[in-house]
């Protein structure tokens, strides 16, 4: 049958199993491309807010779980009179930061060996304590 012929028996309402198969199959690879489109349209946004808001996320040093405790050069909580141990930060660190003290810059306010044990202290960070979720977005892959 030419190509004509069999627009013409479409046309006409004569349809075998194969047509009826392929404008199904056409209707749902539309309707799936429609979709994509949709999600890839929403996601885009919601990544770029994320990736926005890991930046201004804030990490606590240390954390609600050691209030009171110092910093030991490892990066471990240790009482206050622990020789060596820094005091607590005066303030939380933003990702933002917490990021460029990892890439070797130091943490706002702090001496270089303070802010290595900070970022030790961020490091060792883990599920449930405060700063975990921060700290973990700052590792995931953009």
């Amino acid at each position: 049958m030419t190509d004509k012929s069999n627009h013409d028996q479409k046309l006409s309402g004569s349809f075998d199993a194969s047509d009826n198969a392929a404008v199904v199959t056409r209707r749902r690879a539309l309707i799936m491309g429609a979709v994509t489109a949709s999600a890839v349209i929403s996601i885009k946004p919601a990544l770029a807010q994320t990736a926005g808001s890991v930046l201004n996320c804030e990490i606590p040093v240390p954390g609600n779980h050691a209030a009171g405790g110092y910093i030991g050069a490892d990066g471990k909580i240790v009482p206050p009179d622990t020789p060596g141990a820094f005091p607590p930060a005066g303030r939380h660190f933003t990702g933002e930061e917490v990021k460029r003290a990892m890439n070797g810059r130091s943490l706002p306010g702090t001496s270089y060996e303070q802010s290595k044990a900070y970022v030790n202290y961020i490091r060792r960070l883990q599920s449930g304590q405060s700063g975990f979720t921060c700290y973990a977005s700052l590792q995931m892959p953009r």
